[in-house]
């Protein structure tokens, strides 16, 4: 498998069946709203469908600071209901969060919270007597490693003490736990090796949850660490058994460019696998579900007032500053950013802005600190990089205040003895003139908007911040390729 079925920034998979169509949530860390949920009946094309924390009661509003807000999920369906639980890193303290829904599409419940739940990466499971399991990696000191509690889901309340489970086969970080009921068997599975170039998917069955747990003699049954293989940092799966009775896993990965280390820009994206299960084992078979190149294109008008879900920012929901003032009238003001997530590995964005009464930057960012972008105040248009604490403006043309704004992913080109490129790509800056001409600004590397530079669990988002004022966006653009 060497192509995602959901690209760019959308870590740690879970997936759950309901009939025959799929359903799929992904972390969204500080970007509101929160936990995307996509419906697929191939397992291979997926449709979003909307978020699962939408409303500030359910994920209360934050400085947007990177890598806080929502780790890994846990999408189940039991008893009619979708049930998602997973962890606010900011609200850490009053436990992992439970959401329910009839449709996954919305509207979600208020939370419940499960009080005495430190860590990370919670799973919901139900034995068969109906009792409602929660599994989590447990920060507590008291109880380190892979806990699990009964609870009561609609209250949180605990029903008896929690108990460490396993904890893996040794390997750093053991969390991501999602635990199965199949064949008379409970069975464990973990991420493992921490979320870079060790990560690991490994799993152990036991035949009550008071153990012992016997790790697989196959461990790790995913793993693309040592190897030259163009997908890495490969861990964090879910198991589903398919509408046919066949099996199947989603798990992340990223797509490290360049030259060694080697650097991911998108982020963590989701990838899929077959399973099969022999001597009572799962085993991986990575290419049973041929990938074809997808094409994220897309054109928004803003022709409604309603939003597409593929727009998100940092802490707050854009409704908090965005108004729409009619067709192809976005109006934004000071705040934040609103942003959709880079989902290739080339591509072209162009933003159409009106800043006759203000000043907006469109941008291309991993966070805060870490962002190549066009500032444009109604007379000029300013390239700058900012990379950590050095904040640069290279160049400034004159410009209007109806500005078109245009950034690129590029292929970097091959230099050297070794006919080899040293970044994942090169981002152009670009002011497209009334006749579709384009004036360069610059072209940059790539490199320094990767996670390899900035650290943390997003990817690149593109997007679009007022700094003074107010600004109308009339039109946004993303373009698969050159």
């Amino acid at each position: 498998m060497t192509l995602p079925i959901v690209a760019g920034f959308h870590p740690d998979p879970s997936i759950c069946r309901v009939g025959d169509a799929y359903y799929l949530a992904n972390s969204s860390f500080e970007y509101v709203p929160g936990v995307p949920i996509r419906r697929s009946t191939d397992l291979v094309s997926w449709e979003l469908l909307g978020h699962a924390l939408t409303r500030p009661d359910q994920l209360p509003p934050s400085d947007g600071a990177a890598n806080t807000g929502v780790y890994a999920p846990t999408l189940r369906h039991h008893d009619g209901r979708f049930h998602l639980v997973t962890t606010d890193i900011l609200e850490a303290h009053r436990g992992h969060l439970i959401v329910t829904a009839e449709d996954p599409a919305g509207p979600w419940s208020g939370p419940v919270h499960v009080g005495g739940t430190t860590g990370i990466d919670p799973d919901l499971c139900w034995d068969d007597a109906g009792v409602c399991h929660l599994t989590w990696a447990s920060f507590a000191p008291e109880l380190p490693g892979i806990a699990s509690v009964p609870i009561d889901p609609a209250t949180g309340a605990m029903l008896g003490e929690p108990r460490l489970l396993w904890n893996g086969t040794g390997l750093a970080a053991p969390e991501g736990p999602h635990l199965y009921r199949v064949g008379g068997w409970w069975y464990l599975l973990l991420a493992e090796g921490g979320t870079e170039r060790g990560h690991a998917v490994t799993i152990a069955r036991a035949r009550t949850l008071a153990g012992p747990f016997e790790p697989a003699p196959g461990n790790p049954i995913l793993s693309h660490r040592s190897t030259t293989h163009p997908v890495q940092n490969t861990g964090h799966g879910d198991l589903v058994e398919c509408a046919d009775g066949s099996w199947a896993m989603v798990y992340l990965g990223v797509r490290p460019r360049g030259k060694t280390p080697q650097f991911h820009v998108n982020g963590r994206e989701t990838f899929l696998a077959g399973v099969d299960w022999v001597d009572g084992w799962p085993v991986v078979a990575e290419d049973r579900f041929p990938i074809e190149p997808a094409d994220h294109s897309f054109t928004d008008g803003f022709a409604t007032a309603a939003l597409h879900p593929r727009w998100v920012a940092p802490g707050v929901g854009p409704e908090t500053f965005t108004r729409w003032a009619g067709p192809g009238e976005l109006v934004l003001t000071k705040g934040r950013a609103l942003l959709t997530r880079a989902l290739d590995e080339q591509w072209t964005a162009v933003a159409h802005l009106d800043v006759s009464r203000g000043t907006a930057k469109f941008l291309v960012r991993i966070d805060d600190r870490h962002w190549y972008g066009l500032t444009a105040d109604g007379a000029t248009v300013t390239a700058t990089l900012a990379i950590g604490p050095a904040r640069h403006p290279v160049t400034t043309v004159a410009a209007g205040a109806l500005v078109s704004l245009r950034i690129r992913a590029l292929r970097p080109p091959v230099s050297g003895p070794f006919n080899e490129a040293a970044e994942p790509d090169l981002l152009e800056l670009s002011v497209l003139r009334d006749d579709g001409r384009a004036r360069v600004l610059g072209s940059f590397d790539g490199r320094y908007l990767s996670t390899e530079v900035a650290a943390g669990f997003t990817g690149r988002m593109i997007g679009v911040e007022v700094l003074d004022g107010t600004a109308t966006l009339r039109e946004f653009g993303y373009l698969t390729g050159r």
